[in-house]
């Protein structure tokens, strides 16, 4: 089996508001402000595609939001969103590993946070077999064709994966797919999937895929 993990509030938690609160703090724009003012619009998919640089990215969202912000203080502010592990999905997927399934990482990302997050929880990459970023394949979650990339890159079939992601949009995509797709509403979810769904050495699973 493949079992594809979403990064940010799957494995890692990440917060948004700590962003907007470095940002509010270091250029004085009310918190409120810059949350009304901030959304994921043609700039951030571009970033996230790796298809704008981290330079012309924090040039086009400091002037969105009107922050008078260096690009060093952007990049402190966007660096923070990352909380904490979810060290009992890293314990799933390392016993996943151990029964011979592939377990790999599948995040729309960009380079400002990958210089980052790596660095801060080397238990990512230790706990997965490989590593799917948008930015590195110029291509995001929820187009089809990530999903497929993936898939191609991994030999495996929709019938033989489970993908788990926050993002309903995402998962809505994957399910179109036929990939069996397991929406993250909170820390419990995959653990309590795998309560459910005990994990079975691999050459037993592919036959149990069609009963999830």
């Amino acid at each position: 089996m493949l079992y594809i993990f979403d990064l940010g509030n799957v494995v890692i938690d990440i917060d948004f508001n700590r962003v907007l609160g470095v940002w509010s703090k270091l250029s004085g724009v009310p918190l409120a402000t810059l949350k009304e003012r901030f959304t994921m619009d043609e700039a951030f998919e571009l970033h996230e595609r790796g298809e704008i640089s981290d330079e012309e990215f924090g040039a086009r969202l400091r002037q969105e939001m009107g922050m008078l912000l260096s690009y060093e203080q952007f990049t402190a502010g966007w660096q923070a969103i990352f909380v904490a592990l979810r060290p009992e999905v890293l314990d799933v997927m390392q016993q996943l590993r151990q029964q011979g399934h592939r377990v790999v990482i599948l995040s729309n990302t960009n380079r400002l946070h990958c210089a980052h997050w790596p660095a801060l929880f080397p238990e990512v990459a230790e706990a997965a077999d490989c590593l799917y970023l948008s930015q590195d394949i110029g291509m995001r979650k929820p187009e089809a064709r990530i999903y497929q990339y993936v898939l191609t890159q991994e030999q495996a079939t929709p019938a033989q994966t489970i993908f788990f992601d926050d993002n309903e949009q995402n998962i809505a995509a994957a399910q179109a797919l036929g990939i069996h797709s397991i929406l993250v509403t909170d820390r419990d979810t995959v653990p309590q999937f795998f309560a459910e769904h005990p994990i079975s050495p691999a050459h037993n699973t592919v036959a149990n895929a069609g009963k999830l």
